[in-house]
């Protein structure tokens, strides 16, 4: 399918903090240029360099294909994509998403996710999984890629579905009803809200059907992620990982398993 041709509108949340040596500006106003359904709202968390200045100078020449939340301090990945998403809201797409800044997923990735919502009415989360197999160009480090392996197992058995990889900072959703109402309140933890956003997009499903609701879920293997240097991430946000988990099944176990 055309890029070009296709018709859900879409804003992409990209949150940021201290992005400046990272964020390429020019390839995110290439990319949305050639498609008129999209656009980019950049978050920018509090940062002390210059992200801010960066992400204001793109916006005023992208005629508003590019635009911007400015947070006046620092409060973590979670809170940024929260607050970029219920600005994208209120734009009245038919679909948002958040994208990490790193563009560690490409961005043309962006066109393979929008066409499964093009192709099943029924979708409202996609989730890009970064799976290594023949056909594809994956690169992650060992250490995070078998953490992630541990954490996904532990998530599968608290959401009580098989998914494969929930931390991948490459989403794209439905603006419903139920999935606008993910995002009401804050989440519990500042890296591991994924696994929040899909507990609680669990907890919303009608009663009496089967889960995942009608293939309204969908993991979308990666065609290419490569890690890219100057993550975040830090170790201590590894080592309070488990905790997080164990914060989201306390808050989210009991509901999830009374709607099984």
């Amino acid at each position: 399918m055309n890029p070009e041709h296709q018709s859900l509108t879409t804003v992409m949340v990209v949150p940021c903090y201290n992005e400046e040596n990272r964020l390429d500006v020019d390839a995110f106003l290439h990319f949305v240029r050639s498609r008129p359904w999209l656009t980019f709202l950049f978050v920018d968390d509090g940062s002390t360099d210059g992200t801010a200045d960066l992400i204001v100078k793109a916006e005023r020449g992208s005629q508003e294909r590019i635009r911007s939340v400015l947070l006046k301090k620092n409060s973590g990945k979670a809170e940024a994509v929260r607050s970029g998403l219920l600005a994208a809201f209120e734009q009245g797409p038919d679909l948002v998403g958040f994208w990490d800044a790193d563009l560690a997923t490409p961005l043309d990735e962006i066109d393979r996710f929008h066409e499964h919502f093009e192709r099943q009415p029924v979708l409202e989360i996609a989730m890009g999984s970064r799976i290594r197999m023949l056909g594809s160009h994956i690169e992650r480090k060992a250490t995070r890629h078998y953490f992630g392996r541990v954490a996904a197992t532990a998530v599968s058995l608290i959401l009580g579905i098989p998914v494969y990889d929930t931390q991948c900072g490459a989403k794209l959703m439905r603006s419903t009803t139920r999935v606008r109402g993910i995002f009401e309140q804050p989440f519990l933890t500042r890296w591991a809200f994924d696994v929040e956003v899909l507990a609680r997009w669990l907890i919303a499903a009608p009663a009496g059907v089967d889960l995942p609701v009608d293939h309204g879920l969908v993991e979308i293997p990666l065609d290419k992620w490569v890690d890219v240097a100057g993550s975040k991430l830090r170790f201590g946000d590894f080592v309070g990982a488990p905790l997080d988990i164990w914060r989201i099944y306390r808050q989210y176990g009991p509901d999830l398993r009374q709607g099984r």
